[in-house]
């Protein structure tokens, strides 16, 4: 018997609210099985099971904000008795109470006062709102409760919209926001930051994947950042030393490559969603699922373990016209790899002097888990990739 718990979707995530169980008590469930849907600062997110067995008990009802590690449900390995299940299940979980502000770094959740120390609590009154006021205000963010504080009413869709267009105007940060806040303040705080530069000449490589193009239809065609990302995990898997954490003080090298996307997002802020097990694709399998996670973050339909188990950054700022990015690692990762805008540059080669297509790499690195060195064979070997470009295939 194990228990489900609400996972850690960022080093920034101290609880999130259960929006949706796609499972009811007594469904046998695979591993990697979306089960919850769980709403945090960065949207909504799909969370999976990570065993094989049956759901013996549901323990958080939908719409309950939780802390992170407060268990959801109970999961029953194949073949194990739904007894032991039940009596294991005798004690409740500790639900979050609504909180106006959350808590900053330096003022960590405190714990709840004992059961006879507490005040006897009101039931919370659900929110009387429409289905599709409902869903709305999730997609928008609007607080339900705070919508219909002095209000007997149900709350409707135009409300909910009104709310939002007003929030827009106004010029505070946004959750999501604030989440990045604390992550980039702790990063820039903890992680001793070294940063490596070198011109990459991308005439061969777009030339390469121009007449691989011209062979195919529009909708098999390549994209050059899936192309960029191919070559950053083939120079990770060269270089593994960049593809970790710093946890404990200790250094930990991850056995896969889930680099981290930087996606900007229609209603605004960057997220970075995993491409998992990016080390076993192809070029075609990385476009694929790059096209298809871009896709999924923006209609907000991510999974738990690609909010989860990013081993390092990429970012390109390329088509914003920046053409070098210095980033902030996003911690426990040691590194972040920074890819710019592709410009037409004076290029020497021996003796002659051209014109070529030319993008800034980068790469920001943990100091205390590697050094320059490392940084430097890391870009080698992109480079190395981007001038042989056929090895990415």
């Amino acid at each position: 018997m194990s228990e489900f718990k609400m996972p850690s979707l960022g080093a920034d995530m101290e609880s999130a609210v259960l929006m949706e169980w796609k499972v009811k008590e007594g469904d046998h469930v695979t591993k990697g099985q979306v089960i919850a849907e769980v709403e945090t600062s960065k949207g909504v997110i799909e969370i999976e099971v990570f065993e094989t067995g049956v759901v013996e008990k549901i323990l958080v009802e939908e719409e309950t904000e939780c802390a992170v590690g407060t268990p959801l449900a109970l999961i029953a390995s194949e073949g194990e008795g739904r007894e032991e299940a039940v009596a294991e299940a005798a004690a409740e979980p500790e639900k979050v109470p609504p909180q106006p502000e959350p808590p900053s770094k330096e003022e960590p959740l405190k714990p709840e006062p004992q059961e006879e120390e507490r005040p006897a609590a009101e039931p919370a009154e659900r929110v009387k709102a429409s289905p599709a006021a409902r869903r709305k205000a999730r997609e928008l963010g609007v607080d339900l409760a705070a919508l219909a504080a002095g209000s007997d009413r149900g709350i409707q869709l135009d409300a909910v919209e009104a709310a939002a267009e007003t929030a827009a105007k106004a010029p505070e940060a946004d959750g999501m926001r604030q989440a990045i806040a604390r992550a980039m303040s702790r990063s820039n705080a903890e992680i001793p930051h070294y940063y490596l530069s070198t011109s990459v000449n991308m005439t061969p490589a777009l030339a390469w994947l121009a007449a691989l193009n011209a062979k195919r239809s529009i909708k098999e065609r390549i994209l050059p950042a899936a192309l960029l990302i191919r070559a950053v995990v083939k120079a990770l898997e060269a270089v593994p030393e960049l593809n970790g954490f710093w946890q404990e003080e200790r250094h930990s090298i991850s056995k896969t490559v889930n680099p981290g996307i930087a996606i900007a997002l229609r209603k605004g802020g960057l997220i970075t969603p995993a491409l998992l097990s990016a080390e076993t694709m192809n070029l075609d399998e990385t476009m694929h699922s790059l096209d298809d996670l871009i896709t999924r973050t923006r209609s907000g339909r991510l999974r738990g373990s690609e909010m989860t188990q990013q081993t390092v950054t990429i970012t390109n700022l390329g088509d914003l016209g920046v053409e070098r990015v210095y980033g902030v690692i996003y911690p426990p990762q040691v590194a972040i790899v920074g890819l710019g805008r592709i410009i037409d540059a004076p290029w020497a080669e021996g003796d002659a002097l051209s014109v070529r297509k030319v993008m800034q790499a980068t790469i920001a690195g943990d100091h205390r888990a590697t050094d320059g060195r490392t940084g430097a064979l890391f870009l080698e070997r992109l480079d190395h990739f981007l001038q042989n470009p056929q090895e990415l295939l």
